[in-house]
């Protein structure tokens, strides 16, 4: 499917959905400590610790729109992402006092890709190295079609992908021409 400007914002052929998500709210995590004061303040306002390394995990609901998934990114960064722009909200007005970090907004600058089907792990292999497609409960840092994107896997077969905005339609259109060829 295209856009009133001619962009491509989903694409589906028999075992693959590849569609953009824009209902989802995106925050960095930006912390000092990982044990740290912000970090327990983020275990109070989520229910969860953040993530261990290349770890990726999902809070509440889906199906309910209230939820959050907090996915590991480096040593001191976790991207947080939220179906429920009010919980999204009130979670930022509560960090926004806690020492040792910082949630920084990122829903206007990093697009989100959702992958789904039987041929979700193949496009990525065709995309990308073997080594930034995460297995379930994984989030992956990589290089896929010559840009740098976070891939996380919540869910069997389904996989999100987070690029920065300016690339997005490079991806949707790559992804575009592999998946004519799968």
């Amino acid at each position: 499917m295209d856009d009133a400007q001619g962009k491509t914002t989903a694409i589906e052929i028999d075992g693959l959905s590849v569609s953009t998500d824009r209902d989802i709210r995106i925050a960095s995590l930006r912390y000092f400590d990982h044990a740290g004061r912000f970090a327990a303040a983020v275990r109070e306002a989520v229910g969860r610790a953040l993530p261990e390394p290349l770890r990726a995990f999902q809070v509440g609901s889906a199906a309910q729109g209230s939820y959050v998934i907090l996915a590991w990114r480096s040593p001191t960064e976790t991207l947080l992402l939220s179906g429920d722009r009010a919980a999204f909200d009130e979670l930022e007005r509560q960090l926004a006092a806690a020492p040792d970090g910082c949630m920084v907004n990122q829903t206007g600058g990093i697009a989100i890709l959702r992958v789904r089907g039987e041929k979700a792990g193949d496009l990525l292999l065709r995309l990308g190295a073997a080594t930034a497609i995460p297995s379930l409960g994984e989030a992956r840092s990589g290089r896929l079609a010559e840009l740098q994107v976070l891939t996380a896997c919540l869910a069997p077969r389904e996989f999100l992908l987070l690029v920065e905005r300016v690339h997005a339609n490079h991806l949707l259109e790559w992804i575009g021409a592999t998946a004519a060829d799968l």
